[in-house]
């Protein structure tokens, strides 16, 4: 039996797993929420869906993009190329023109599923490590602040006090 034609007639759809988390609340929900629609998508509500997931992808990589930006992610010029790529690849295939069918619902399914997890597993996680990390930092160089002027204080009334 042909193996691509099983794939097409079976329903490609990937539920959220915790392994796609990259540890950034708001992204891992938003991930959670793009599987999700990916997931309802079919022959039926395949127009309304469509126009949902396209509306929440943009938000989410809006989001996405902010959030590396503003915290000065060193890639943040590779990933945004990669959300332009995957805008363009949805793009040319919504403007095909072709009608609905099973088949296309699938193959839109089966390249946003792939997408989804490969995107998470590979650059997204990164990104959330370096985000993990650069948070560490933050609060080791804030802990620094707060206990230079303590142990200056600290000093000052030892010092007043036998000095």
């Amino acid at each position: 039996m042909n193996d691509h034609l099983d794939d097409k007639r079976s329903p490609f759809s990937i539920a959220w797993r915790d392994q796609f988390q990259v540890g950034i609340a708001q992204v891992d929900a938003e991930h959670k929420r793009l599987f999700s629609l990916v997931k309802s998508l079919s022959l039926q509500t395949a127009n309304e869906t469509v126009e949902e997931l396209l509306e929440y992808v943009v938000l989410h990589f809006t989001h996405e993009q902010e959030l590396m930006e503003r915290s000065g992610y060193p890639a943040f010029d590779q990933h945004l190329k990669l959300h332009e790529e995957f805008g363009a690849h949805v793009a040319d295939f919504l403007g095909s023109g072709e009608d609905w069918s099973e088949e296309r619902v699938q193959e839109l399914r089966r390249f946003l599923n792939r997408w989804l997890i490969g995107h998470i597993l590979t650059h997204d996680l990164r990104f959330g490590k370096w985000y993990a990390e650069l948070k560490d930092k933050r609060v080791a160089l804030d802990a620094a602040a707060v206990a230079a002027p303590a142990k200056a204080k600290a000093k000052g009334f030892w010092a007043r006090l036998f000095g």
